[in-house]
Protein backbone atom coordinates (compact mmCIF):
# COMPACT_ATOMS: atom_id res chain seq x y z
CA UNK A 1 0.00 0.00 0.00
CA UNK A 2 1.32 3.44 -0.84
CA UNK A 3 1.71 6.05 1.91
CA UNK A 4 -1.04 8.04 0.22
CA UNK A 5 -3.45 5.09 0.39
CA UNK A 6 -2.66 4.50 4.05
CA UNK A 7 -3.21 8.16 4.91
CA UNK A 8 -6.47 8.24 2.97
CA UNK A 9 -7.72 5.24 4.94
CA UNK A 10 -7.25 7.25 8.15
CA UNK A 11 -8.35 10.71 7.02
CA UNK A 12 -11.49 10.04 5.02
CA UNK A 13 -13.78 10.14 8.08
CA UNK A 14 -12.13 12.97 10.03
CA UNK A 15 -14.04 16.10 10.88
CA UNK A 16 -12.37 19.53 10.66
CA UNK A 17 -11.43 19.63 14.36
CA UNK A 18 -9.79 16.19 14.19
CA UNK A 19 -7.96 17.08 10.98
CA UNK A 20 -6.48 20.18 12.62
CA UNK A 21 -4.72 17.91 15.17
CA UNK A 22 -3.42 15.37 12.66
CA UNK A 23 0.27 14.51 12.42
CA UNK A 24 1.42 12.08 9.75
CA UNK A 25 4.69 10.19 10.21
CA UNK A 26 6.11 8.51 7.12
CA UNK A 27 9.00 6.09 6.88
CA UNK A 28 9.78 4.12 3.72
CA UNK A 29 9.41 0.38 4.32
CA UNK A 30 12.92 -0.24 3.02
CA UNK A 31 14.34 2.17 5.63
CA UNK A 32 12.84 0.52 8.70
CA UNK A 33 15.66 -0.80 10.85
CA UNK A 34 18.18 -0.71 7.99
CA UNK A 35 20.13 2.47 8.68
CA UNK A 36 19.31 3.58 5.13
CA UNK A 37 17.89 7.05 4.64
CA UNK A 38 15.91 8.49 1.77
CA UNK A 39 17.46 11.24 -0.28
CA UNK A 40 16.07 14.66 0.59
CA UNK A 41 14.24 14.69 -2.75
CA UNK A 42 12.73 11.26 -2.12
CA UNK A 43 11.52 12.35 1.34
CA UNK A 44 10.08 15.51 -0.23
CA UNK A 45 8.35 13.55 -3.00
CA UNK A 46 6.64 11.26 -0.47
CA UNK A 47 5.66 14.14 1.84
CA UNK A 48 4.37 16.14 -1.12
CA UNK A 49 2.28 13.19 -2.37
CA UNK A 50 0.79 12.85 1.11
CA UNK A 51 0.10 16.60 1.37
CA UNK A 52 -1.51 16.71 -2.08
CA UNK A 53 -3.77 13.80 -1.18
CA UNK A 54 -4.70 15.51 2.08
CA UNK A 55 -5.85 18.50 0.04
CA UNK A 56 -8.43 16.30 -1.66
CA UNK A 57 -9.65 14.61 1.53
CA UNK A 58 -9.35 17.46 4.06
CA UNK A 59 -9.53 20.56 1.83
CA UNK A 60 -8.57 23.60 3.93
CA UNK A 61 -7.43 21.51 6.91
CA UNK A 62 -4.58 19.99 4.91
CA UNK A 63 -2.20 22.91 5.48
CA UNK A 64 -2.29 22.44 9.25
CA UNK A 65 -1.25 18.78 9.05
CA UNK A 66 2.37 18.20 10.05
CA UNK A 67 4.22 15.58 8.01
CA UNK A 68 7.15 13.92 9.77
CA UNK A 69 9.84 11.87 8.08
CA UNK A 70 11.28 8.84 9.84
CA UNK A 71 14.09 6.71 8.55
CA UNK A 72 17.60 6.91 9.95
CA UNK A 73 17.53 10.63 10.66
CA UNK A 74 20.87 11.75 12.08
CA UNK A 75 22.72 14.98 12.72
CA UNK A 76 24.48 14.39 9.40
CA UNK A 77 21.31 14.46 7.28
CA UNK A 78 18.76 16.42 9.30
CA UNK A 79 19.49 19.85 7.77
CA UNK A 80 19.03 18.61 4.20
CA UNK A 81 15.86 16.72 5.09
CA UNK A 82 14.19 19.58 7.01
CA UNK A 83 14.97 21.98 4.16
CA UNK A 84 12.34 20.20 2.05
CA UNK A 85 9.12 22.25 1.88
CA UNK A 86 6.74 19.44 2.85
CA UNK A 87 8.89 17.81 5.55
CA UNK A 88 7.77 19.44 8.81
CA UNK A 89 9.76 17.37 11.29
CA UNK A 90 10.98 13.92 12.19
CA UNK A 91 10.11 10.69 13.86
CA UNK A 92 13.47 9.87 15.43
CA UNK A 93 14.30 6.22 15.97
CA UNK A 94 17.68 4.82 16.94
CA UNK A 95 19.35 8.23 17.15
CA UNK A 96 17.08 9.01 20.13
CA UNK A 97 18.99 6.42 22.16
CA UNK A 98 21.99 8.77 22.23
CA UNK A 99 20.93 11.92 24.09
CA UNK A 100 23.78 14.01 22.64
CA UNK A 101 22.91 12.96 19.08
CA UNK A 102 19.22 13.63 19.69
CA UNK A 103 20.00 17.09 21.08
CA UNK A 104 22.23 17.83 18.09
CA UNK A 105 19.46 16.74 15.68
CA UNK A 106 16.97 18.97 17.50
CA UNK A 107 19.32 21.99 17.41
CA UNK A 108 20.12 21.53 13.72
CA UNK A 109 16.46 21.02 12.77
CA UNK A 110 15.40 24.09 14.75
CA UNK A 111 18.16 26.21 13.21
CA UNK A 112 17.27 25.02 9.69
CA UNK A 113 13.53 25.54 10.28
CA UNK A 114 14.09 29.10 11.45
CA UNK A 115 16.15 29.87 8.36
CA UNK A 116 13.44 28.57 5.99
CA UNK A 117 10.64 30.64 7.58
Amino acid sequence: ISPVGQVRDVTRDLNEEQAAKLIVAYEPVWAIGTGMVATPQSAQDAANAIRNDLKTTLAEGSDSVRILYGGSVTSKNVAELISQPDVDGFLIGGAALDVEELAKIARLALKSTKSRN
